[in-house]
């Protein structure tokens, strides 16, 4: 099983980037010697899921505590399990990922969840991160970045596809173009030392940069993010980017 996710080839250091983008976000590890990593597989094919299990079985800091056939078992499990991390797929009968992404945040909102899968359009990785994805990875990849982006999103990244990042990127660009198109609804008031640290957030600090810039402690930093988060209703510091660049706090250029 070992290519079952598409040509195998080295990924370099096993905690190194794991062939995606990677953005830090605002709840990470900290440390070593801590518990397995603990992952839910979601996915509607048997034989893909056996093939996960047996990749990650190799890993002796990752433990696959269960996994699920569609979107609906994977609510329940991950309720059950409370998993640090749901690797799951983004179309499945009787209930997709995306749907299933958001319920999953609602039932154990500590889960980190990646999306692994063949889809490769736009809607559906723009879709995934608004529900609350903090990864999103296509199949092709090889079986040494499986475990290796588990254990990033587990450290605060974000992670996606070179490929899907880059037409990120495009859309964010079109986003801050559409000039002609105005919010009906005002934005939340933020602080200038929120609206500082949102900036700098954009820019791929992490919170230990962002304090050193700022000359604040980092769980001052920590306090922020939080704040602009649950302010502006999001998810994670992916959307906190997406979020800055259409109110033009971050350009790009």
């Amino acid at each position: 099983m070992a290519d079952s996710f598409g040509p195998v080839h080295h990924a370099g250091d096993a905690h190194g980037a794991a062939g995606g983008v990677g953005v830090d976000t605002e709840a990470g590890r900290e440390g070593s010697g801590k518990e397995p990593i603990r992952v839910l597989v979601v996915d509607d094919h048997a034989l893909f899921r056996r093939g996960l299990e047996i990749v990650l079985a190799q890993e002796e800091d990752i433990q696959v505590v269960g996994e699920a056939g569609d979107g609906a078992e994977a609510v329940d499990k991950a309720a059950d399990l409370l998993p640090d991390i749901v690797l799951m797929d983004v179309r499945m009968p009787k209930r997709g990922g995306i749907e299933a992404c958001t319920s999953i945040k609602e039932v154990a909102p500590s889960a980190k969840i990646i999306m692994l899968t063949i889809s490769d359009e736009e809607a559906d990785l723009y879709d995934a991160i608004k529900a609350g994805a903090t990864g999103y990875l296509l199949k092709e990849i090889s079986t040494d970045e499986v475990a290796t982006a588990i254990r990033a999103v587990a450290d605060g990244q974000s992670q996606i596809s070179p490929s899907m990042a880059s037409k990120l990127l495009t859309e964010f660009k079109s986003m801050i173009q559409r000039t002609d198109e105005r919010r009906l609804v005002p934005a939340p008031r933020l602080t200038e030392r929120e609206l500082e640290v949102l900036k700098l957030v954009a820019t791929g600090m992490n919170n230990r940069d962002i304090a050193k810039e700022l000359f604040i402690s980092e769980n001052t930093v920590k306090n922020h993010v939080r704040n602009i988060l649950e302010k502006l209703q999001l998810h994670s510091r992916m959307e906190a980017v997406v979020y800055a660049m259409r109110e033009k706090i971050l350009e790009i250029r």
